[in-house]
């Protein structure tokens, strides 16, 4: 059923068994805020969902029924590159917003040059200074963009990533347009060193990710942005795919007849432990002397003093022993795990954008300092193979993944396709849905299950599904994804 026939009859279900739905805020209700110290703020982007949805108004508040979660698809799969799919459903309550945002679009990289061509002889100049104001004569280029954002303690950083972020990719590009031109750059006489097209990409992501974070932290000095996100990015440009991750949200290629490969890797407390370590060892002033970077086998108590326990700390990754003494009484820097481990007992992510405020519960703490929008970029050749019409790169938020592996996400996408025309103009829209709908499961008297009874999700959930063969392939190499991630 089209997006057009399936929310008019939800609404009117709904209103006929459930007496109508609360209504949203609207965007006079959401203007404007109070600030931390009682001045007025205005919303820097108004509530909403993917533009590229085309919900009216009242398909976004059927679209956040807490009860009955219905299954969001695009009106139209044009809308999308390349026909992709998407899919995305709302939570069972733990927020009143969806607070995952999407964004996808095709942007142009135009380039920059310098002032004076005597520049590339001059020794005296700086090579890679850029007169931005001057137009370059080189061709346009463009990438395609595909990003999810998972909003948490609110949807003001999501929000305002998703409508920011592409123009700072692209503004970074454009930097070093002419650099990325086989014939023009970059060489060893221009730089001084041996680099890349690749590494100039993907220099290009992480600045572009910090500059995102960076301004979020001054807008809020007027606006009113709310909570923060994590952020996962596909940008598929000059031949390749560059996979850019800053949180617990997941890529992962499926490939018909081979195993799915991750191409990205989930940033929580456990798995970003050393870097945390680190940083708290580097500036143990941030821990306000309640708290310790070591990580212990078990939970200390005071009549573990003069013990030996289990510990490892940033620079091992495997366990020894260590006498406990008066500082190891301390709270640990990440606490719990699994799913439930946390920085400072407060956040479980380590890597997004916004938190800015985030402080340890009644206390002067910081936890700012310990986050960061610095992504892991990982990037897939899209000419070392020969892609088909099932070959697809999955982009999800963690509550896709929190209940499917990447074999099950492999799996479904396989069998859904199978069973679409491969002119279907929606199949690519049926195998997100699909990976929704097994994900969100469906209500029952203990919660949301899945068949077998088995536990579903209760968070929000987004997730595209991008064809690779319209990207185009070229002869059959051996490919290579290689991992960059900024320390």
């Amino acid at each position: 059923m089209s997006m057009s026939e399936m929310l008019p009859r939800f609404k009117l279900t709904v209103s006929k068994v459930m007496g109508g739905i609360a209504a949203l805020p609207h965007n006079n209700d959401q203007s404007k805020a109070e600030g931390s110290e009682g001045a007025v703020k205005e919303i820097r982007f108004l509530y909403g969902r993917p533009t590229f949805l085309r919900l009216t108004d009242d398909e976004i508040q059927v679209s956040a029924d807490h009860q009955m979660r219905p299954i969001i698809v695009p009106r139209e799969a044009r809308k999308i590159p390349w026909g992709s799919g998407y899919s995305e459903v709302i939570n069972a309550g733990k927020s009143s917003l969806n607070e995952d945002q999407s964004a996808t679009g095709l942007f142009t990289v135009r380039g920059r040059r310098r002032s004076h061509d005597s520049e590339y002889d001059d020794p005296s100049s700086d090579p890679l200074e850029i007169d931005v104001d001057e137009p370059c004569e080189l061709p346009d280029l463009q990438f395609t963009y595909f990003a999810i954002f998972d909003g948490h303690a609110g949807t003001g950083a999501a929000l305002m990533a998703s409508n920011l972020l592409s123009f700072h990719i692209q503004d970074r590009l454009s930097d070093v347009r002419e650099l990325l031109t086989p014939d023009v750059g970059p060489d060893d006489r221009q730089i001084g060193k041996k680099v890349t097209v690749e590494s100039l990409v993907v220099g290009a992501l992480e600045a572009a990710f910090t500059e995102m974070d960076a301004e979020i932290g001054r807008e809020r000095a007027y606006y009113r942005i709310t909570g923060g996100c994590t952020a996962l990015v596909a940008v598929f440009f000059l031949g390749k795919l560059y996979v850019a991750n800053a949180g617990d949200s997941r890529a992962v290629l499926c490939r018909r007849h081979q195993r799915p490969v991750a191409l990205s890797t989930d940033f929580t407390p456990e798995t970003d432990r050393r870097r945390l370590q680190y940083l708290a060892f580097l500036h143990p002033q941030l821990l306000k002397e309640e708290f310790t970077e070591l990580e212990f086998i078990r939970r200390i108590h005071r009549r573990d003093l003069g013990k030996r326990l289990l510990y490892r700390n940033h620079s091992t990754v495997g366990w020894s022993y260590k006498t406990i003494r008066e500082q190891d009484l301390r709270h640990p820097l990440i606490y719990g795990e699994g799913k439930r481990a946390r920085v400072m007992a407060t956040i479980g992510v380590t890597r997004g954008f916004g938190d800015h405020d985030l402080r340890v519960y009644e206390s002067d703490i910081y936890i700012k300092p310990f986050l960061t929008p610095v992504p892991e970029v990982q990037v897939y050749d899209m000419g070392a193979e020969v892609h088909n019409e099932d070959d697809v790169v999955v982009l999800g938020s963690d509550g896709l993944w929190d209940i499917l592996s990447n074999a099950d996400v492999s799996d479904i996408v396989r069998d859904t396709l199978s069973g679409r025309p491969r002119d279907d103009c929606n199949r690519y829209s049926h195998a997100a849905q699909a990976l929704v709908y097994r994900a969100r499961g469906m209500p029952t008297p203990k919660g949301w299950r899945n068949p077998g009874n088995k536990q579903a999700s209760a968070d929000d959930i987004s997730v595209f599904v991008i064809p690779l063969h319209k990207h185009g392939g070229l002869k059959p190499q051996s490919s290579l994804t290689e991992s960059h991630d900024a320390i």
